[in-house]
C-alpha cells in the first residue's frame, strides 16, 4: 500500500547572494573599532577600518537593530576631515557633499528585525576617521532620542471587548508626539504580535480558557518607541487549550510545497486553517546513517521570505540567524499560540534508513533530539513524529528489523525527549490477514507515544494500472472491495484489538484524489488503461482541482467518486469528511490528521470540515 507519494519536484536550487565589489588589495594592518560611531534610539552604527594600504583604505559600517521592533530603513551620516573621501562603495548608496557623507540602504537590505545587523563597505583615500555620526538622525551609539524629536507618550491602557474562546478585540486611546505617531505595536505577554496604524486590534488564534496580558507602545515617524501602556488582563472564554482534553486536528506541512505548489506557512493562516487546527507535522526530515538529518536546508532555514510571503508581513533580512520555513512557523505560533509543531522524519522516500537507525535506538534518539532541539529553532518544535513505512514489512524498500523494532524505537524516543515533548508516529492501515499491522508490536509502543497517525488512505489507486477502480480512502468495506482489510474501520478495529487505546488513534484524511483513465464504468470496480493525468503526478490530483474539474457522481463506503469522460477519481469532500469525523467521535478516537495542506482550497474547506466535525 503506497501511503505517501514521492515529494514532487525535488531538485537542486541556486541561491542569489548580493554581489560585492571585489578588489585585490595589498593588506596592511587591520585596524580595530574606531570611535563610537553613533543611531536611532533602537539601533547603532559602528565603524571599522578593514585595511589600509598607505594611499587608501577600506572602511566598513555595521548597522545593528538593538531595539524590540523592526527597523524599516537606515541612513548613516558622518563627516570626514578634509583630504579623506569615499571613492567607491557597496551594499549602500553613498553620496558626499564636501566633507559630509551619507549612506542609504539598498532596496534589499533596508529592513532589520530586532537583533539583526547589516554591513556596507567602501574604499577611500586619505587617513582620517569618521566623526559626528548619525543613524536615522539620532546618535550612532544608541542614544536615547532623536535630536529635536521627543519620543511618543504612552497610549491609554487597552480595553477588551468581544472576548471569545479564541479572540479578543482591543482598543486604546491615542498616544501623542511632537512630530506625529506613526503606528502602534501590540504586545501579548511581552511579545509583539502586531503593528497597526489605528487604535484597535483583534487578536485571534488564542487558546480557550487562557489568561493573557496586553500592552501597547507607540512609535513616531522616526521609529522612536515610547513607553508601554498599562497592562490589560484578558481571559478567553471556554475550556482550556484545544490540544488538551479535546480532539487533535493535525495537518502535514510539506517542506517541498514551497516550490512548484507555491504553498507557504502564510497560507495556513490566510486560508483560515490556523485557527481550526491544533498541530502541524513538518515533513520531512531524513533518516540516514543511523541518524535524524535535515531534509532540504534551503527550504527549512535559508530561504529569505519577502514581506508579502511572510506570516507577519515582515521581510527576512539577509543576515538574520534563522530564515525559511522554520522562522515562518515561529511567526505562525506567535500569532496562533495554541498550535504545536512536530518535526516528522522519514516518509515514503526516506524510510529506508530506519532499519539501520533502530540497531541502536538510544543513539538514534539522541541524534534526533540534538537536531530537533537545536538552539537555533528549539522553540519552533514541540516534539517529534516518526513516519516509518514500514517496520518489519515492505514499502519503497523492505525491512526485516523484527516486530519489536518499532516499540524499541519509540521507547528510546520517549526516554530522550521526556514528558514535555510529543512523541508520535504515522503507521500503516493495512488490516488484512497477515498484513502490516500484524508485523509490529504497536500495542507495546503505545505507552511511550502520544498518538498514532493511522494512514487510512491510499488503499487503492492507479499503482494498479488496470484497476479495478476503487476509492482510495474507504471508511468501511463494501461489496466488491478489491482487498479485504483495506479500509479505515477494520484498521482502527485491529489496532484496538492489539491493545492500542482508541484515544491514541487518529483517523487519516487525504486532501487529494486517486484516479484512472480508460474507464467506461461509472460505478467502482471498472477496468482501466492507466493512471489519470494529474497536475504533479499521474494518478493523483488535489481536492481543490477535482471539486471543479470532476465533481462527485456517487459515494461508496463513506467516500466520494466521480467519472468524467474516461477518467475515474475517488476523493473526500467536505460532506464525506464530516461523516468520517462523526464516525471518529463515535469510536472514541483522539482526533484526525490529514495529508496535506496543499490539497485544500484557498479558504480551507476540508480543514473546516474536520474542525466542525470533531467539534
Amino acid at each position: 500500500m503506497n501511503t505517501r507519494s514521492v515529494p514532487h519536484g525535488r531538485r537542486l536550487r541556486s541561491r542569489t547572494v548580493a554581489g560585492l565589489t571585489a578588489l585585490l588589495l595589498p593588506l596592511a594592518a587591520l585596524v580595530g573599532l574606531a570611535t563610537p560611531a553613533q543611531a536611532a534610539a533602537s539601533a547603532t552604527a559602528t565603524y571599522t577600518k578593514v585595511s589600509d594600504w598607505g594611499t587608501g583604505f577600506e572602511g566598513k559600517w555595521t548597522v545593528k537593530n538593538t531595539g524590540t521592533t523592526s527597523l524599516a530603513s537606515w541612513t548613516v551620516e558622518w563627516d570626514f576631515p578634509s583630504g579623506t573621501a569615499v571613492t567607491s562603495g557597496w551594499d549602500a548608496d553613498i553620496t558626499g557633499s564636501g566633507t559630509h557623507w551619507t549612506a542609504k540602504n539598498k532596496s534589499w537590505n533596508g529592513t532589520l528585525a530586532p537583533g539583526a545587523s547589516i554591513s556596507f563597505g567602501f574604499n577611500g583615500t586619505g587617513t582620517g576617521s569618521p566623526a559626528s555620526c548619525k543613524l536615522n538622525g539620532a546618535s550612532c551609539d544608541g542614544g536615547p532620542s532623536v535630536p529635536g524629536d521627543a519620543p511618543p507618550s504612552a497610549p491609554g491602557t487597552p480595553t477588551a471587548s468581544a472576548v471569545t474562546n479564541t479572540s479578543v478585540t482591543l482598543g486604546w486611546s491615542a498616544a501623542t508626539d511632537d512630530k506625529g505617531v506613526k503606528n502602534y505595536d501590540v504586545l501579548r505577554d511581552g511579545a509583539k504580535v502586531a503593528t497597526v496604524t489605528g487604535t484597535t486590534y483583534t487578536d485571534t488564534g488564542l487558546r480557550a480558557g487562557t489568561d493573557y496580558s496586553y500592552t501597547v507602545q507607540a512609535r513616531d515617524t522616526a521609529d522612536q518607541t515610547g513607553p508601554a501602556s498599562g497592562a490589560r488582563a484578558v481571559r478567553t472564554t471556554g475550556n482550556t487549550d484545544p490540544g488538551t482534553g479535546s480532539k487533535v486536528k493535525l495537518g502535514y506541512f510539506t517542506e517541498w510545497g514551497i516550490y512548484n505548489r507555491n504553498y507557504h506557512v502564510k497560507n495556513v493562516a490566510s486560508s483560515g486553517s490556523a485557527g481550526k487546527i491544533t498541530h502541524i507535522n513538518y515533513s520531512f526530515g531524513n533518516v540516514t546513517g543511523g541518524k535524524c538529518a535535515m531534509g532540504d536546508s534551503f527550504a527549512a532555514i535559508e530561504k529569505a521570505y519577502t514581506a508579502d510571503q511572510s506570516v507577519d508581513g515582515v521581510a527576512d533580512t539577509w543576515d538574520q540567524p534563522l530564515k525559511g520555513n522554520f522562522n515562518q512557523l515561529r511567526k505562525l505560533k506567535a500569532k496562533y499560540p495554541h498550535i504545536k509543531v512536530l518535526w516528522s522524519f522519514g516518509g515514503w522516500t526516506w524510510s529506508g534508513g530506519f532499519g539501520q537507525a533502530v540497531q541502536n535506538p538510544a543513539a538514534f534518539a539522541q541524534s534526533c533530539y540534538d537536531l530537533v532541539e537545536d538552539p537555533r529553532w528549539a522553540d519552533v518544535f514541540d516534539g517529534i513524529d516518526l513516519d516509518w513505512e514500514y517496520p518489519n514489512a515492505c514499502g519503497l524498500s523492505c525491512d526485516s528489523s523484527g516486530p519489536a523494532a518499532f516499540k524499541n524505537m519509540m521507547q528510546a524516543m520517549r526516554a530522550k525527549f521526556g514528558s514535555n515533548n510529543l512523541v508520535t508516529a504515522a503507521v500503516t492501515a493495512d488490516a488484512s490477514a497477515g498484513g502490516k499491522i500484524e508485523k509490529s508490536d504497536y500495542a507495546g509502543a503505545a505507552p511511550y507515544m502520544d498518538w498514532f497517525n493511522v494512514m487510512t488512505y491510499d488503499f487503492f489507486g492507479a499503482f494498479a494500472a488496470q484497476g479495478p477502480t476503487a476509492p482510495h480512502s474507504p471508511l468501511t468495506s463494501y461489496a466488491g472491495i478489491p482487498q479485504a482489510g483495506f479500509n479505515s474501520a477494520e484498521a482502527i478495529a485491529k489496532f484496538k484489538a492489539q491493545g492500542v487505546p482508541a484515544s491514541k488513534l487518529l483517523l487519516g484524511i487525504g486532501f487529494y484524489g486517486r484516479g484512472w483513465t480508460g474507464v467506461s464504468q461509472a460505478a467502482p470496480g471498472g477496468t482501466a488503461t492507466g493512471p489519470a493525468p494529474g497536475t504533479y503526478e499521474p494518478g493523483i490530483e488535489d481536492y481543490k482541482v477535482l471539486k471543479n474539474t470532476c465533481p462527485p457522481t456517487g459515494t461508496v463506503a463513506g467516500t466520494s467518486y466521480a467519472k468524467c469522460g474516461s477518467n475515474w477519481w475517488s476523493y473526500d469532500t467536505p460532506a464525506t469528511v464530516t461523516s468520517k469525523m462523526a464516525w471518529a467521535k463515535q469510536q472514541g478516537l483522539g482526533g484526525a490528521f490529514f495529508w496535506d495542506f496543499t490539497g485544500d482550497t484557498a479558504n480551507g474547506e476540508l480543514v473546516s470540515a474536520i474542525n466542525g466535525g470533531l467539534g
